[in-house]
């Protein structure tokens, strides 16, 4: 819930309500103590007086940000364009070789003392190259692998454009909430140097006192911009996912950050087998085992050389008698011809007595074959790992929210009221500040380690992420 009420209070900050009211309820409600129904309805309350000089941002829910980094994502487009380029090769695999066709003059006489007897002969023939081996359904069957490569490619690619998102998404929830809290602590410490102020005039406290407490008021200041600052960045990060800038894409939006429950994981044995079902970098290894069989397959099929069949035919014009003076015939004449050539030529294969190109494809297939195997063993120690952290991040969260948060806020308050009865030093004061500080910062950084162990288990059994 902690995110949430800091959220509201966010949008009241940006609105323009910084009075100490808001602060000191905002720490309070984030702490949590008492009832969560009298926290939400001071909020409004207060939200509802500053929204007539600004509206509020709209709050942009994790699921809707992911689906706008799938949508804008420049880099995921481009890897999607990788996978039409393989689709298209699978076409491009099945075409056949062109035939050949030739045409042209198949004799003509040079001689002048034979030209007489002698036709010009005409030829055109047509060349089929067959392929021997299943050359073709290899190479179909190669691209088709590579389809699978690269859909296996850009599924591992949005799987990590997913956990960026996701990381980005939980820093920018946990700076924010962090800011709200500094800015709550340095309110409530410049209430006490205005009360020092007042306790000066009474005779209470001394000059050194006075000054000590702004002091350190002025460090909590230099803790707010530093915590200003990394929201900011913050914010300017969610849109190296999207591609685009985040308030283009999502006008006047601001990340909705809501709460998260510390439920326990699923059973470990399950995950592990859902893992090596939906893990995509396990189904990347396998697409890279299909593809390197099949390049496998191409090559020995490559292996069979091609003969070329040639069909012709030839022309050869009639030859008509000529005569002499005396008219004896001079030549040899002749009818038209038309002939039928037939020829088959094949290719002597002497650059196939070396098998390089085999041995390549064979040792390509088994590299991997191992890699495949390796990164099974991989994604069962993630897996462990993940859910590991966590059981961990789950029992720290119930930790802070059972006894800790509420015991810090306490003794904060009771050391507050001491103070200003004298009965407690300003140090005392200090330390019991920053203690409170410490632990609710504890507790922010605690929920986002719960929040990314959340996503990272859920990218490693290869589910769809949700917060």
């Amino acid at each position: 819930m902690s995110y949430l009420i800091t959220r509201w209070a966010a949008a009241a900050l940006i609105a323009g309500v910084r009075c100490a009211t808001l602060m000191r309820v905002a720490s309070r409600c984030a702490a949590p103590l008492g009832s969560a129904s009298l926290c939400f309805a001071l909020m409004g309350v207060l939200l509802s007086a500053s929204a007539s000089a600004q509206p509020a941002p709209r709050r942009v829910l994790f699921a809707e940000y992911l689906a706008g980094v799938e949508a804008h994502s420049l880099d995921l487009r481009a890897q999607q364009e990788v996978l039409a380029s393989a689709r298209a090769g699978v076409a491009l695999a099945g075409v056949r070789p062109d035939p050949l066709f030739t045409a042209g003059i198949a004799s003509a006489e040079l001689s002048r003392a034979h030209q007489p007897s002698a036709a010009t002969a005409l030829t055109a023939g047509l060349a089929f190259t067959l392929e021997t081996g299943g050359k073709r359904d290899a190479r179909i069957r190669n691209a088709q692998s590579s389809v699978l490569l690269s859909q296996a490619v850009v599924a591992s690619f949005r799987q990590q454009l997913q956990l960026d998102a996701a990381s980005a998404f939980i820093e920018a929830c946990r700076t924010e909430a962090v800011l709200l809290r500094k800015q709550a602590s340095l309110t409530a410490f410049r209430d006490t140097v205005k009360a020092n102020e007042v306790r000066l005039k009474a005779g209470d406290i001394g000059l050194l006192e006075l000054r000590q407490s702004r002091v350190e008021a002025e460090r909590f200041a230099t803790d707010v911009s530093s915590a200003t600052a990394a929201a900011e960045v913050a914010m300017l990060n969610l849109s190296g996912p999207l591609g685009e800038r985040f308030d283009v894409i999502f006008e006047r939006g601001a990340p909705g950050c809501a709460p998260l429950p510390a439920a326990p994981p699923p059973e470990l044995d399950a995950l592990l087998r859902e893992a090596l079902q939906a893990r995509r970098d396990v189904q990347l290894a396998q697409a890279s085992v299909d593809s390197a069989r099949a390049n496998t397959a191409l090559v020995h099929g490559n292996r069979w050389v091609d003969p070329v069949i040639n069909v012709g035919l030839t022309n050869t014009p009639r030859v008509a008698a000529t005569f002499d003076a005396g008219g004896a015939s001079t030549n040899t004449p002749a009818d038209r011809s038309l002939t039928l050539g037939l020829t088959v030529t094949v290719p002597l294969p002497f650059s196939r007595l070396q098998d390089g190109e085999v041995r390549q494809a064979e040792s390509a297939l088994t590299q991997a074959q191992l890699q495949w195997q390796a990164t099974v063993v991989r994604a069962q120690i993630d897996v462990q790992a993940t859910h590991a952290l966590y059981r961990a991040a789950a029992q720290n969260v119930q930790r802070y929210e059972s006894t800790v948060l509420q015991d810090a806020q306490r003794v904060l308050d009771g050391m507050r009221l001491s103070y200003r009865k004298g009965a407690a030093s300003l140090l005392d004061l200090l330390s019991a500040q920053r203690t409170a500080d410490d632990v609710n910062l504890g507790h922010l950084q605690a929920v986002a380690d719960l929040a990314n162990a959340s996503v990272k288990l859920q990218l490693s059994t290869g589910a769809k992420v949700a917060l």
